[in-house]
């Protein structure tokens, strides 16, 4: 069967839309139009009805309850709020542990924060692209408020060991807030059982509607408290105002329904195709690396390295594939991955690196015919540069 081109291998940056996501969506917008907060009649009833049905789902699928669920536009407004919401508690500023590792939604947010005197302390990965529970604990002090940490990493797909860090901060009693934009709907995730105390989860990686995501907090055992970044009519326990998006929410519900029926096994198929296309395309380039750990990552995602050819130049020889050299949110900014910069490779290295990260329709037919586009454009374009 021919490969319908261009092939998507750029599910880190975003997933398709689930049909069924889409129709449920269409129902919401049609049939439920009404303002959730409308307590007077029955539009307002129906949609609200359909908020606390999708509050549900996404509780089921991270493991905390229904009320600790907090809408909001998606990760980067979550990771805002856990942090800034945090921050502003505090009458004097303190300090935050991080890593070198996070999303710039939670990067530029510590370094706004900095300015403003908070001790911002982000501990070292090791070169396998993970950070060591052990070493988050000593950069721990008394006056340390939060520690923010990703738990799949989004250029190289690698999974932190949040349950062991999270575990730490609470023996220190430390907030430990996790962003779980990459990882939620695709491994395993308990908020309760894992100890965590925010969590951060986005709609569009998990086959949802772009513009939804939520913030999970605690509601005890102990209590978390956030000072609220947006004021209005008081909704979402009165954290983040502003009428709510229903038909966006309805459809992150659904795709978190999907997500915890069909995790497993689409995390089988995906590491399988993975590591066909990991095994085959080093078969044919034999000095292709692997950036980062090969057990601990997400299913299907590869971050490797090529030598000699810069990821630009590979992406524009093989137009019918669509993949990248890192976070769709950097990427005009014309710098090496920082993620790759954090495992110690030098900016070339980090240029030639490339993101293949494969998704729910992704088909061994695709992972065939992108083998063979990858490596006939690399070596073409080593025969060019005279280092084939």
């Amino acid at each position: 069967m021919p490969v319908r081109t261009p092939v998507y291998l750029d599910h880190l940056a975003a997933t398709p839309v689930d049909p069924a996501v889409l129709d449920a969506m269409v129902d919401a917008l049609r049939d439920h139009f009404g303002n959730a907060s409308s307590g007077t009649h029955a539009f307002g009833w129906s949609a609200n009805a359909l908020a606390d049905r999708a509050r549900e789902e996404v509780a089921a699928l991270v493991g905390c309850e229904p009320r600790e669920v907090i809408f909001t536009s998606g990760a980067t407004e979550s990771n805002n709020l856990a942090l800034r919401g945090t921050a502003d508690l505090w009458p004097q500023p303190g300090r935050i542990v991080s890593t070198t590792l996070e999303h710039s939604s939670v990067d530029r947010t510590l370094d706004d924060l900095a300015t403003r005197g908070w001790q911002v302390v982000r501990v070292p990965c090791g070169p396998d692209g993970l950070v060591r529970a052990d070493a988050i604990g000593a950069a721990l002090t008394a006056d340390t408020r939060l520690v923010t940490i990703n738990a799949a990493q989004n250029e190289l797909g690698t999974l932190q060991p949040w349950p062991q860090i999270a575990a730490v901060c609470r023996e220190r009693d430390v907030v430990c807030h996790v962003d779980a934009a990459q990882a939620a709907g695709k491994v395993p995730l308990d908020f309760r059982a894992d100890g965590i105390g925010l969590l951060s989860v986005s709609s569009h990686k998990m086959y949802g509607p772009k513009g939804a995501g939520a913030l999970i907090v605690r509601s005890g055992d102990p209590r978390v408290d956030l000072r609220p970044q947006l004021t209005g009519g008081g909704q979402e326990r009165g954290l983040r105002a502003g009428t709510l998006n229903v038909p966006a929410m309805v459809g992150m519900g659904v795709a978190c329904r999907l997500a915890r029926t069909r995790r497993d096994e689409d995390a089988v198929r995906l590491r399988r195709l993975g590591a066909r296309l990991y095994a085959r395309l080093a078969d044919r380039i034999g000095d292709l690396v692997l950036n980062g750990d090969a057990g601990a990552r997400l299913p299907g995602c590869l971050n490797l390295l090529v030598p000699g050819v810069p990821a630009g130049a590979l992406m524009r020889a093989v137009p019918t594939l669509a993949f990248s050299a890192g976070a769709a949110c950097t990427s005009g900014e014309g710098k090496p991955p920082a993620a790759l910069l954090a495992l110690g490779l030098d900016p070339e290295r980090a240029r030639s690196s490339i993101r293949l990260s494969l998704g729910r329709g992704t088909t061994e037919a695709e992972v065939d015919y992108a083998v063979d586009r990858l490596a006939d454009a690399i070596v073409a374009i080593r025969t060019e540069k005279g280092t084939a």
